[in-house]
């Protein structure tokens, strides 16, 4: 069902505890969440169905795997609720950091159902298909012209152009290993909404 039906984004934006949880809980908490794109005067809003948790030193599909420190990475071990944005085969992918600060964690956003600025989201990616705007990370980025300038900001602010709101939570929630990772974790990590149309078609 809809939380928060009638109230104003502000009211329903997750606050930054929401975050400060293990990467597995959030990434499974995020499903039916709202993600957010403030562009200009516009909301550009996707549901969130499909997300993926990533870890540190322990995780070999990890950016911080084996402690490693680089300009992404340590990203990661900073406070939770702010953006890891990285570029991957030339799409951008939207990342929220989990968990304590000096941990290494996030949640990948995978994929997304359009519900507001889909004329935008059209534009933006220059498809016609609903089902191909947000439908993969770097569709999903593209579709709301979010890019490196949204790098490590904060989606528990409303004043943010990129935050997150309370969603529905009425449906079934699976899980499988994670997409293009060749060495995953013997638990799986990544999540989805069952039956969910605009979930990426691959790994079922």
């Amino acid at each position: 069902m809809h939380k928060g039906y009638g109230k104003s984004l502000k009211d329903r934006i997750l606050p930054q505890d929401f975050y400060a949880r293990d990467a597995k809980e959030v990434a499974i908490d995020l499903l039916g969440k709202i993600l957010v794109r403030r562009y200009g005067r516009r909301f550009l809003k996707v549901k969130i169905v499909e997300t993926e948790a990533y870890y540190g030193h322990d995780d070999p599909a990890s950016r911080a795997y084996q402690g490693k420190i680089t300009r992404i990475s340590k990203v990661m071990y900073e406070e939770p609720g702010i953006t890891l944005i990285y570029m991957v085969h030339g799409g951008w992918l939207m990342n929220i950091v989990t968990g304590k600060k000096g941990e290494a964690q996030a949640v990948l956003i995978r994929a997304g159902e359009p519900i507001g600025g889909i004329d935008l989201m059209k534009k933006f990616r220059k498809k016609d298909n609903l089902k191909d705007l947000t439908t993969g990370p770097a569709k999903l980025t593209e579709a709301l012209k979010i890019t490196k300038e949204h790098h490590m900001i904060k989606v528990f602010d409303y004043n943010s152009p990129v935050f997150v709101i309370e969603g529905e939570s009425d449906f079934e929630v699976c899980s499988s290993g994670r997409i293009g990772v060749k060495r995953d974790l013997p638990e799986p990590l990544r999540f989805y909404i069952k039956g969910n149309e605009f979930v990426s078609k691959i790994k079922f």
